[in-house]
């Protein structure tokens, strides 16, 4: 294991702007994104050996790979304020939330515990690489990976998710045990969401370079079978339709205020005496009916811009920085000619038809052509690389979120 050790780390490619979604993937053992999502997608697990091929060509040489990110680095992680931490020890069970300072956190050679590390792809340029990798997939389901680092026999009990996953061995060895049952009970005497009825179907050992994908409720089971065991897990969004519908509904009511007709005051010259006063009165109701009807509220179009504002946010503990020297509007015009502008690790960009939705806000409106498509190109390729014909204005929405830090500029050419 001391070799392992001391090898040199994996480097992830960043995967093309355009990936070739109809050929075969050794990440997903010799078929094509589109066979996968046709497959397995929501229906069945898949383990594929030598997903990355790279950590079994070093093996042949005697030269293994180690994680992209070190032990150490991600110990330095945990104990920043920014990071969502959680530290999960067995025998007995426990659940201990970040940031951790150093000394508090066990050496790699303790046995039963489990540290995790939510959002890395906004922590660390690897992990954003191998996220770019799964982009084959709808962004508005992407989640983020999460890093799991174990000493002997560290796991998290038998459990399930609610969402895809994507399993990816990076350091060490870990065995998993996974079964399809349907009774998904959860142990109400323990601090975590553990099985209480575990019954394994089928088990494996993963070795750096493997990945096991797993669709919805699949139970499953992941023990670390050596020090520093490194477990990348690809996570996806799965909202309910509950929660859809009110995000969708709550950003409907405020674009309520673009409508001026909607200003006008209730009125009821009609209305005749009454007996019945504690009624809700039938013109209220009528009129009421009217403008809804008006609003078309059982069309979906008009609760897909709140839909997509929603699932553009960026995490609750996402953090932006404006620019500590910021760029007059000249000098961003001048900037965008000579070098590439991204989007912060922790933005969120996604587009609905033509309008493209950045951390929430609506970002293609009333802005002229070329930074609508700058948006769109930034949206779909998460680069906009250098722009030889774009003027960005002072008040375009380009520069102010450049200004606000949810884009920087990646390099100079």
């Amino acid at each position: 294991m001391t070799s392992f050790y001391l090898s040199n780390p994996y480097q992830p490619p960043q995967a093309p702007e355009t990936l070739p979604i109809g050929e075969p993937w050794a990440l997903f053992g010799g078929i094509s994104p589109q066979q996968f999502m046709k497959m397995h997608w929501h229906k069945k697990p898949l383990l594929v050996r030598g997903a990355i091929p790279a950590f079994g060509l070093a093996r042949q040489m005697n030269a293994p790979l180690g994680s992209p990110i070190s032990a150490q680095e991600l110990f330095q992680i945990a104990g920043t304020d920014e990071s969502e931490a959680r530290l999960i020890q067995s025998k007995p069970w426990s659940f201990t939330e970040g940031p951790f300072k150093k000394k508090l956190l066990p050496t790699l050679d303790t046995p039963n515990w489990t540290l995790l590390l939510q959002g890395m792809e906004a922590r660390h340029p690897a992990a954003a690489k191998i996220l770019s990798w799964f982009r084959f997939i709808p962004d508005a389901r992407l989640d983020d990976l999460m890093i799991s680092i174990a000493g002997p026999g560290g796991g998290v009990g038998p459990h399930f998710d609610s969402y895809d996953v994507f399993l990816i061995q990076m350091s060490g060895r870990r065995r998993w045990r996974i079964s399809e049952q349907k009774d998904l009970s959860l142990n109400p005497k323990l601090p975590l969401k553990i099985l209480q009825h575990f019954k394994q179907e089928q088990e494996w050992d993963l070795e750096p370079g493997d990945m096991l994908y797993l669709p919805p409720h699949v139970a499953h089971d992941g023990i670390a079978l050596d020090p520093g065991c490194q477990t990348w897990s690809i996570g996806f969004r799965s909202p309910s339709y509950k929660e859809l519908l009110q995000e969708g509904l709550w950003r409907l009511a405020e674009s309520l205020d673009d409508i001026p007709e909607l200003e006008e005051r209730f009125a009821d010259p009609k209305q005749p005496a009454t007996n019945c006063a504690e009624q809700l009165p039938e013109e209220l109701i009528k009129q009421i009916k009217q403008k809804l009807q008006g609003l078309k509220l059982e069309q979906v179009d008009i609760f897909l811009p709140g839909i997509a504002a929603y699932l553009s946010e960026p995490k609750a503990q996402a953090i932006f920085d404006a620019p500590k020297d910021p760029l007059s509007p000249g000098q961003f015009n001048r900037q965008l000619q000579s070098s590439i502008l991204k989007p912060h690790p922790q933005t969120r960009l996604l587009t609905l038809g033509n309008t493209v939705f950045c951390n929430g806000e609506k970002m293609t409106d009333r802005q002229v052509k070329s930074i609508q498509q700058a948006w769109r190109t930034l949206s779909a390729n998460k680069v906009l690389r250098p722009q030889k014909s774009l003027e960005s204005r002072p008040e375009s929405s380009l520069y102010e979120a450049y200004s606000s830090g949810w884009l920087i500029f990646d390099a100079v050419i």
